[in-house]
């Protein structure tokens, strides 16, 4: 799992340049899902439990609709996995979805989308809203691209969570609009420290977050120095 998760990381991380703003690092997310899970678009919403909610980022132009789509009609698969907190898998829209969706399941199939797949982002009892996936054929995930999306989702709120903290804002969806461009060094450092520690990547985000606590440092500002070579852990250090 450590190395399907490196290689979401590798593949957000290539394609989000220094400097990205919040809204521009979530699109290029959709975009890079979409590709990897051989999806025809993606889409992301911000969901809170006291009702914000709203379509923050898609892909293209038809995911973006089909996204809105769920909150216009009240309904649809990111509504389910936000309330159970689960991800929602409708390999077939046209198969049942439309009984369980009236409004939402005839309008989505209406725009050339087929199957359907949610992934709850979420950290701990912190909610953040939903990871849409569309498709203009029928079919259930693959036995890779689920945990390839699973990864995706989970990266997701990491990146956002890191930027967060690195701003000072809680992490919730009113405080998404902090920058998160760094994160494609922050993939490249936990990348580096995993092979330093030969441990797995969840170890090596957790032994710079810790190093970044104590030392009273940014994580951005530690990132930096691990990329730069000028600092470096081993499996001696505590």
């Amino acid at each position: 799992m450590d190395d399907v998760r490196l290689a979401v990381r590798r593949l957000i991380a290539a394609s989000v340049r220094p400097g990205t703003s919040t809204g521009m690092f979530l699109h290029q997310v959709c975009r890079t899902a979409a590709q990897a899970l051989s999806a025809s678009g993606a889409g992301i919403s911000m969901m809170t439990t006291d009702g914000t909610r709203g379509v923050c980022a898609a892909s293209d132009p038809v995911s973006e609709r089909v996204e809105e789509l769920q909150f216009v009609m009240g309904e649809g698969p990111c509504m389910d996995a936000f309330a159970t907190r689960r991800p929602v898998l409708i390999a077939d829209l046209g198969a049942g979805a439309v009984s369980r969706w009236p409004g939402y399941a005839p309008a989505a199939l209406q725009d050339g989308v087929r199957a359907v797949f949610a992934f709850p982002l979420q950290i701990g009892a912190a909610r953040l809203g939903i990871l849409d996936v569309f498709r203009e054929r029928a079919g259930p995930l693959s036995a890779t691209e689920l945990p390839m999306a699973l990864h995706f989702a989970d990266v997701t709120v990491e990146a956002l969570i890191d930027r967060q903290s690195d701003a000072g804002t809680a992490a919730d969806a009113d405080s998404l609009a902090v920058d998160v461009g760094h994160g494609a060094q922050l993939f490249q450092a936990q990348g580096m420290v995993m092979i330093q520690l030969g441990g797995s990547i969840t170890e090596a985000s957790a032994r710079i977050r810790a190093y970044a606590y104590a030392q009273d440092r940014r994580l951005d500002d530690v990132a930096s120095d691990i990329v730069a070579r000028r600092l470096r852990f081993d499996k001696d250090q505590p």
